[in-house]
């Protein structure tokens, strides 16, 4: 099992957690190929995916252990990213695209121009077949993943930065500011709504009925989402929580939250015992403004995550990530995490040259025939004797 979180600082941490008699984390890897600050990052059962205000979205194989590539579709901040099994990623950004990967050959399949302003946020329906988005221009969108196309078209009062559907898809969630409106499916009306007294940065569904919330204080609290009432709360951190992450292993839920005060922690939640506080597992002190997480999961613990997807594919295997250890000590600074200029279209082709020596290697080892070329000279000299055979098939 991995734990990994981006943040302010450009670097990519991992770190290994092992749940043996007592929950352990140790540093695994650092990784810095972001120019720019981390605003995202997804997993599946094979890699590991970055967004960052660079513009760009960088692949990890945890697998092979090694850097896989980069992505260069988007111009903009990558704002949100979710993988769908193992074929399929889906990314968003500020230039207002949502791309359609195939994780296969990472080749872009579908751009779709998804919203006039930015995407904030973007969820797969657990079967695939349909994906929310949300974005600046104050409009819900449904979509067809099957066709490409847009499906629905919801206007809302203000922008929503976060949307989420329940892992069975029965309904899903919107996020504005401090705000959390569930909507069935069925009829895409709201059924209710949670308000609390900060601004929400993320939430999780812990089963289908329990939201698992926290923003920007120092508190994580369980709503009911049938009732929308409060059902528990505890003080996770010293600082704002920018992100929470929730899996089951062996009947045991699991939540993980990263702070701006550098921590990680895991907290084991009893369900049956759901008002009292949580027990803290483990911790982990990065020394830096985190600002997303994800949690990779391996085949060996048999564990099932708690995300979007009803059934998600066993994860790979864990093994030392040495291949991509960077042996510099990490600088922290305070330098602003302003986007960067846009790279020039050489800055970018130098990026992609992994990902293409990958496929090139991929292809099959038969070359294909050399195509018969005729120089300009052949052509002339080729002319005249034409023109010879047309005289003789004419007199025949």
């Amino acid at each position: 099992m991995e734990l990994v979180a981006g943040c302010y600082e450009q670097v990519l941490f991992g770190f290994a957690a092992r749940p043996e008699q007592s929950w352990t984390v140790v540093p695994d890897f650092t990784h810095h190929a972001h120019s720019a600050s981390l605003s995202a990052v997804a997993v599946n059962n094979r890699y590991v995916v970055t967004g960052s205000r660079d513009e760009t979205i960088h692949i990890y194989d945890m697998k092979k252990k090694t850097e896989h590539g980069a992505l260069l579709q988007h111009n903009g901040t990558i704002t949100c990213l979710e993988f769908y099994g193992t074929a399929h990623l889906l990314s968003g950004a500020e230039d207002g695209l949502i791309c359609i990967w195939n994780t296969k050959r990472w080749e872009c399949l579908q751009s779709i121009r998804a919203h006039k302003g930015h995407v904030t946020s973007l969820s797969i329906h657990p079967s695939g077949k349909l994906a929310l988005s949300v974005g600046t221009d104050k409009t819900l969108r449904t979509w067809n993943l099957v066709e490409g196309r847009s499906a629905f078209i919801k206007n809302l009062k203000q922008n929503a930065h976060i949307i989420k559907w329940s892992p069975k898809g029965e309904k899903y969630v919107t996020v504005i500011t401090n705000k959390v409106d569930i909507y069935k499916l069925d009829t895409a009306s709201i059924i209710g709504t949670i308000t609390t007294e900060k601004r929400i940065s993320s939430l999780r569904f812990i089963t289908d009925s329990i939201l698992a919330i926290a923003g920007d204080d120092e508190m994580v609290r369980l709503y009911s989402c049938d009732s929308q009432k409060c059902l528990s709360e505890f003080k996770a951190h010293e600082n704002r929580i920018k992100d929470i992450y929730g899996f089951e292993r062996e009947g045991q839920h699991v939540i993980v939250t990263a702070s701006s005060d550098g921590y990680i922690k895991m907290w084991n939640l009893d369900l049956n015992k759901i008002k009292d506080v949580p027990s803290l597992l483990c911790e982990v002190n990065t020394k830096a403004r985190l600002t997303c997480l994800a949690v990779w999961l391996n085949q060996a613990s048999e564990t099932k995550e708690n995300s979007d997807k009803a059934a998600p594919s066993p994860q790979a295997g864990e093994n030392d990530f040495s291949s991509i250890v960077r042996k510099k000590k990490v600088c922290w600074n305070d330098k602003s995490d302003k986007a960067p200029k846009r790279r020039t279209i050489s800055e970018k082709q130098k990026l992609k040259v992994p990902l293409q020596k990958e496929e090139k290697e991929d292809k099959s080892d038969k070359t294909p025939k050399r195509k018969k070329t005729i120089t300009p000279e052949k052509q002339k000299l080729e002319a005249p004797l034409q023109k010879k055979k047309k005289k003789l098939n004419r007199s025949a």
